[in-house]
């Protein structure tokens, strides 16, 4: 008897479904990240920024501007998608982007003195949505939790 061309040619038991479903450590952790990121996209609406900004932002907030590389690398971005997240920053006058002085092929990433007074408006905003999430994880362990992904990243 053939297969039918539709038909797999082997099959995966449901029970197997199940146990991915309830073990997989990227299901769930993926899961966590879009939940995290609407929970703090939703409270820093106020202030029009969303979470992805607010790192981005946030990670401009040094003593020198840094290079496009290790900001990427910070935030767990390619070059590509950074570049395309700081268009609209830039347009809102929050960010600017230089060429460096050393290589003129290379670009800095500054915060601008809007886009500082913005993140000093959103970070009681962040504070008061992380003292509530750490309460929700308490017996969970935050700080283990966030000791545990950092391992992962």
């Amino acid at each position: 008897m053939s297969k039918s061309p539709e038909a797999p040619h082997d099959s995966v038991p449901f029970a197997t479904t199940l146990h991915v479903r309830d073990h997989c450590l990227c299901l769930h952790v993926q899961r966590a990240a879009r939940a995290l990121a609407r929970l703090f996209d939703e409270a820093l609406r106020p202030v029009e920024l969303t979470n992805q900004q607010f790192s981005l932002l946030m990670s401009l907030n040094r003593p020198e501007p840094p290079p496009i590389g290790p900001v990427a690398n910070l935030l767990g971005l390619d070059r590509t998608t950074l570049t395309a997240a700081l268009k609209p920053l830039e347009r809102r006058g929050l960010v600017v982007v230089t060429a460096g002085e050393k290589d003129r092929r290379s670009r800095l990433l500054a915060i601008t003195p809007e886009g500082l007074a913005l993140l000093a408006r959103a970070l009681p905003i962040w504070r008061r949505t992380h003292e509530a999430l750490d309460a929700r994880l308490d017996a969970a362990g935050p700080v283990d939790l966030r000791q545990a992904l950092l391992t992962l990243s």
